[in-house]
């Protein structure tokens, strides 16, 4: 390989290796009851199960927004629930149909892991190489300790719930680093997943 292309070979890597420690949520993987029709939920009552309570004040809000502008009318759990309560499935779901929600989207944490990076590193550096009788610039270089970066990997569990039939109608399950913007990663986590549920035709009206 030329020394140009290893260069910009590493340097690509390098970048992507640190974009990666840092990255924003992602569906990685979702499951659709086959057995559920396509439902006309009137009102959603959402969930964050976080022990942050301004976290979960943000991605509550985030679904309620996003849902309401999906045609969907929608309600956060923390109005209802004082900030040191401990939330559980039935607690959320109880307060839903009392409010007169038909549906509950329940977000939780799964686990959280341990993870480590390993980059190559190299140290570019510029010369000139004598061929015959032609003088070329030319690169030359040396590879250093490679650089070892451990992080955490947050697994998470979205779930809608249909309250009327007591079942649950679509799951997904989310990854994601520590954000350098939390808000901006509780937007991203939020479109992911109402995206997905629209993908599904899971928040149409009947007609």
């Amino acid at each position: 390989m030329r020394p140009m292309r290893v260069i910009t070979f590493l340097l690509l890597t390098a970048m992507l290796f640190f974009a990666g420690c840092a990255s924003m949520p992602m569906l990685v993987s979702q499951w659709t009851n086959p057995a559920y029709e396509s439902p006309y939920f009137k009102r959603i009552a959402v969930s964050c199960v976080d022990g942050h309570i301004s976290i979960r004040r943000n991605c509550e809000d985030e679904f309620v927004a996003q849902l309401r502008a999906a045609g969907v009318d929608a309600l956060s759990s923390y109005r209802s629930f004082p900030e040191d309560a401990k939330l559980d499935e039935t607690k959320v779901k109880q307060m839903a149909k009392e409010a007169g929600a038909d549906g509950a989207l329940i977000v939780r944490p799964v686990r959280v892991e341990e993870k480590t990076e390993v980059s190559p590193t190299y140290f570019p550096s510029p010369g000139f190489g004598i061929f015959g009788r032609n003088v070329s610039a030319t690169w030359y270089g040396w590879y250093g300790a490679p650089r070892v970066y451990r992080y955490e990997e947050y697994t998470s569990e979205a779930t809608l719930n249909d309250l009327r039939k007591n079942e649950v109608v679509w799951s997904g399950t989310l990854k994601t680093t520590a954000p350098d913007n939390v808000d901006s990663a509780i937007k991203t986590y939020v479109g992911n997943v109402i995206g997905a549920l629209k993908d599904q035709n899971l928040l149409g009206m009947k007609q």
